[in-house]
């Protein structure tokens, strides 16, 4: 699909800040490194009351030795599918045991590209059809293909021409509550495609399952929902409809973005909160070493959790009020350490959350990694 220009007026949204004093460099992608202040100082654009300890989650094993596992979508069974990134697999979970349901053809597993997202048709039930985001030697690209009993159906290609590298290729895909598929991209390593209105690099997409431009985009002809991003890798929508996206920051801030069509984020004449009217700035930010964030979820309570690879850490992020009236408050860090490298999280059928860890790459594997985790908060 050839990309059309975006033009539509830049929506506002009120300053927000930040976390974190301490510095470090995560290049944007999935840094190796493990660093940062044990108990960052945090404020946000609607103060620096942190929510109340109550007690370290509750952690239990769900499934191990995952290799490299990207993304984690549910059925409507309540069984879990996992891609494996290098391997071009995807993996059931039922009941505690794994199996394989089948490999993606044309997969290039190079650097952080490889089998990245996973979503679920709203109506898996009637159509057992999925949405696998892939690099290929050619680009990144979103396939359609059926989930039935014999297994993968053949793949359908339905949005091609995303920049592909060995870094920053995004690669996040989720349905949202209007029932469109919403697709994140990097920039490549060529920051002047997240601005470029003749790239799908660094931008948000909106697309129906057939791959074409969803009703109501910022531009009809265009898949393009928000631009001025460098390498998003996390989505998740609030109860209210709220769209929340994470995204990788390069040297100094990762970010916390509240989504709005037509908005342009800044990237790369603004990384974390730049105060330019032009843009949009972050509701939360991070220092690199505490985050270099992946996927999010929002829980039962409506906190939007993020997964931190750097960070090794699960950041939980207070949300109040509903539409312009959202606020966020200081982010409380949970599991710092303790499992390593986190990769995604995804509300589960029972409310509890699953995640993914991360450290048969780039990391330093534990007896039994990767690993999903199921986690209660409390």
């Amino acid at each position: 699909m050839t990309p059309h220009a975006v033009v539509g007026s830049l929506l506002g949204m009120s300053a927000a800040v930040l976390l974190v004093a301490c510095s470090g460099g995560s290049g944007g992608g999935d840094a190796s490194s493990v660093g940062g202040s044990a108990t960052p100082s945090a404020s946000t654009s609607s103060g620096t009351t942190a929510p109340p300890d109550s007690g370290p989650p509750e952690v239990t094993d769900i499934a191990r030795d995952l290799d490299v596992p990207w993304d984690i979508a549910f059925l409507p069974d309540g069984d879990a599918l996992v891609t494996l990134r290098d391997r071009g697999t995807i993996v059931r979970i039922a009941d505690g045991r794994v199996s394989e349901v089948g490999t993606v053809p044309g997969v290039a597993a190079d650097g952080e590209g490889g089998l990245l997202g996973l979503a679920v048709s709203p109506d898996f039930a009637q159509d057992e059809t999925i949405f696998v985001y892939t690099t290929t030697d050619e680009d990144n690209r979103v396939l359609r293909m059926t989930l039935g009993d014999n297994g993968l159906g053949s793949p359908a290609p339905i949005l091609t021409g995303i920049p592909n590298a060995g870094i920053h290729n995004g690669g996040r895909i989720a349905f949202g509550p209007d029932g469109h598929l919403y697709v994140a991209t990097g920039d490549a390593g060529e920051t002047s495609s997240s601005q470029r209105s003749d790239s799908l690099g660094g931008k948000i997409l909106r697309i129906t399952p057939d791959g074409e431009p969803a009703p109501g985009n910022p531009e009809a002809d265009s898949p393009v929902w928000s631009s001025g991003h460098r390498n998003v890798q996390g989505l998740a929508w609030g109860e209210d409809g709220t769209m929340w996206a994470s995204e990788f920051g390069q040297s100094t801030w990762d970010e916390l973005n509240r989504i709005t069509p037509g908005s342009d984020y800044g990237w790369p004449q603004v990384e974390g909160v730049g105060g330019r009217s032009e843009f949009v700035d972050p509701v939360a930010t991070w220092s690199t070493a505490d985050a270099s964030p992946s996927g999010i979820a929002v829980a039962d309570d409506g906190s939007v959790v993020m997964a931190a690879l750097r960070g090794e850490s699960l950041w939980r992020v207070p949300v109040t009020g509903e539409g312009e009236g959202t606020q966020v408050s200081t982010p409380q860090r949970l599991l710092e350490g303790e499992h390593g490298r986190l990769r995604d999280v995804a509300l589960a059928p029972d409310d509890s959350l699953w995640v993914l860890t991360n450290n048969t790459f780039r990391g330093e594997p534990r007896e039994g990694d990767d690993r999903v985790l199921r986690i209660t908060l409390r």
